[in-house]
């Protein structure tokens, strides 16, 4: 799908989706790396600030600094290496310094594909004026980078890896296509070694990581909640449990509010 019109047909039995707003102004974040997360949270994620946030990283270890706990929450969430989440966004974003990230906070380097219909923004990339997904807070560019890992079947064999194998995964996402340089893995280890990013990995399985070895596809698509939805009644319409719902959206009670986006996933069916 092309990313030049912004005309969008949505038939009656597909969710809905927004887009990130434009209409407040840009301001830079005044909390950089000061958010503070219940530890007993599995998704202890913000809700979506509804304008676009600025992080201006200075240094890689800064970048680590802000974004370790993040990855490491990914990593219990989905089963991807902390290290290698880590590893990749210093990679792909430049340490978060990259023209992309900055204007997009696009850490993954992760373009619209098909179906995609959230923000987004062009870039020069392999071709000139690509078209790359947007978000207002960094935080959800993890969470697609790890929905965009577990839901496409060419990355499947990856999960089947201890989650500690930070080499395997490296030399798994160049098997599978992620990224086109013959030295991908080499540069995500090497990244990983020299800023002892496995430490992190660590750190989560002291905390109690269970291993899931979790094959399914799945197909992920969001919905906006309207007056008169509930937990109940979006469990019956996509066929997902309240419980995964809840799960998902790292929601602590079954409250809801009209405009909210709900991020959901079901697995496809052969």
């Amino acid at each position: 799908m092309g990313c030049g019109t912004k005309k969008r047909t949505v038939s009656a039995k597909k969710p809905t989706v927004v887009t990130a707003e434009r209409t407040k102004p840009y301001e830079p974040n005044k909390d950089l790396g000061k958010t503070k997360f219940n530890k007993s949270e599995l998704y202890p994620m913000p809700a979506d600030p509804g304008y676009f946030k600025r992080f201006p990283i200075a240094t890689t270890q800064e970048y680590i600094d802000v974004f370790a706990q993040i990855a490491q929450y990914e990593m219990r969430a989905f089963g991807i290496p902390a290290s290698i989440t880590l590893a990749q966004g210093i990679l792909e974003s430049g340490s978060g310094k990259g023209q992309l990230t900055q204007k997009t906070n696009n850490h993954f380097g992760i373009k619209c594909h098909t179906g995609w219909q959230g923000d987004f923004d062009f870039h020069d990339d392999d071709a000139k004026g690509e078209c790359f997904r947007k978000y207002n807070h960094p935080m959800f560019s993890f969470r697609d980078h790890s929905i965009f890992l577990a839901s496409r079947s060419r990355y499947r064999f990856l999960f089947n890896f201890k989650r500690d194998d930070y080499k395997k995964w490296a030399h798994g996402l160049k098997k599978a296509g992620y990224a086109t340089d013959k030295k991908y893995p080499q540069k995500l280890i090497a990244l990983i070694e020299r800023y002892q990013l496995d430490q992190y990995d660590d750190k989560v399985f002291e905390q109690g990581l269970q291993e899931v070895r979790d094959t399914k596809t799945y197909d992920v698509f969001t919905h906006v909640v309207a007056k008169g939805d509930t937990l109940y009644g979006i469990s019956r319409r996509y066929g997902v449990s309240i419980e995964e719902i809840k799960r998902l959206n790292r929601l602590k009670d079954n409250t809801l509010s009209i405009g909210q986006t709900i991020n959901l996933r079901k697995a496809k069916t052969k």
